[in-house]
């Protein structure tokens, strides 16, 4: 966990203005230089908008998971998601990266849907609501192009038999005091909310791999314990990069929340609803009035519509200097820098539902891909 006068980053909450350089000092990672960028981009024939603008900034051992493509080891993927309510476009960035990597280097992907810490955090939370968000955001996760023959999608509380003796052999070696301190864990937590980052850590050993973990910056704290355990068990240190926090549309401060709609654009959003939240909601870094804008220009770096485009919803470099330098200038107006990013984000969402439609006839490849479930089994065995 990190917290500040200014800003706190949990794996549940987020709040205050994130400050990043000082998150990498907090957590102990390491930035995501130009010269790791141009490695990858080397080895994979490309860039990815999402590496390009810093929207994934840090990383743990990030350099010996390119080392390991150059020597032919190859890597694996694992990320996840709890499926406490619907998604909306903060929660895919993760996954959009994950799924980036696994069609460059053609690598497995594990996708854990913890259904059981969502339980477990969340009092007025049921579990049948769990296990019903589970499958809802298994849609969404799929309609984002994975390969099935490469995916693997599991629900805890439906493959808990396959991954408790490995579980329970990690949590003999984590004690209260170590997760206490890491998660901040008071004596009024529940024991299974105790437990739980154990089993958060076992998809880390489902391949004698080093693992990859595309993640938000807020779910590091896991990816400490495994890095202080895996190697006891003959298992590489995970790797993992991290992303920003898409700022909510009302504002630069914290991230979206499920809990409060208007900061959020989510997946289910039609086109009116889109441009509805975004017109009313977008927090603007333009003037008061039209006269004051055009003599002083927009801050872009405020306005939430601008960083929305430039951390993932605008691919051209060329279009993305070009909107900067009309706000600033005064020469576009936080109107029209509004709809520019709601013709993205209804195009995006557009061919999203659509997929989505897909993906209720080819979800039962993802959750029953027997290849690599028995490359877990077996793994697990060993």
């Amino acid at each position: 966990m990190a917290k500040d006068d200014k800003f706190s980053v949990t794996p549940w909450t987020v709040t205050g203005k994130v400050d990043y350089d000082k998150l990498i000092k907090k957590f102990g990672t390491q930035s995501l230089d130009d010269n790791l960028k141009r490695r990858l981009e080397k080895l994979s024939n490309g860039s990815h908008v999402l590496i390009r603008r810093n929207t994934f900034f840090s990383h743990r051992d990030f350099d010996k998971v390119l080392d390991d493509i150059e020597n032919g080891m190859g890597f694996f993927l694992y990320t996840g998601r709890g499926p406490s309510g619907p998604m909306h476009i903060g929660h895919i960035i993760p996954f959009v990266m994950t799924k980036w990597f696994q069609e460059k280097f053609k690598a497995n992907v594990y996708i854990e849907l913890t259904d059981d810490e969502k339980f477990l955090y969340d009092e007025k939370f049921s579990l049948d609501d769990s296990r019903k968000w589970s499958y809802e955001n298994a849609l969404d996760i799929i309609a984002l192009g994975f390969d099935p023959d490469r995916t693997f999608i599991f629900q805890d509380t439906e493959y808990i038999k396959n991954m408790y003796p490995l579980a329970i052999k990690v949590a003999k070696k984590i004690n209260y005091s170590l997760v206490k301190a890491v998660f901040g864990f008071k004596n009024e937590t529940n024991v299974g909310m105790i437990f739980y980052p154990a089993l958060q850590v076992i998809p880390t050993f489902f391949e004698r791999k080093r693992c990859l973990i595309p993640a938000a910056i807020d779910q590091d704290p896991y990816w400490r314990i495994q890095r202080d355990l895996a190697e006891g068990f003959g298992y590489f240190k995970a790797s993992a990069i991290h992303n920003k926090f898409l700022p909510p549309l009302t504002g630069p401060e914290g991230k979206m929340s499920a809990s409060q709609p208007e900061t959020a654009i989510y997946l289910s959003d039609g086109p009116e609803i889109v441009k509805k939240k975004i017109m009313k909601y977008a927090f603007s870094g333009g003037q008061a009035t039209v006269e004051l804008h055009r003599k002083y220009g927009g801050n872009p770096d405020l306005d939430v519509s601008f960083q929305w485009l430039k951390l993932f919803f605008e691919e051209d470099d060329a279009e993305v200097d070009r909107i900067e330098k009309e706000y600033r200038s005064g020469q576009m107006l936080t109107g029209e820098l509004k709809e520019i990013l709601i013709n993205k984000i209804n195009e995006f969402l557009e061919v999203h539902r659509a997929k989505r439609e897909e993906a209720k006839e080819t979800i039962k490849d993802f959750k029953v891909n027997g290849q690599l479930a028995l490359k877990m089994w077996n793994t697990i065995l060993e």
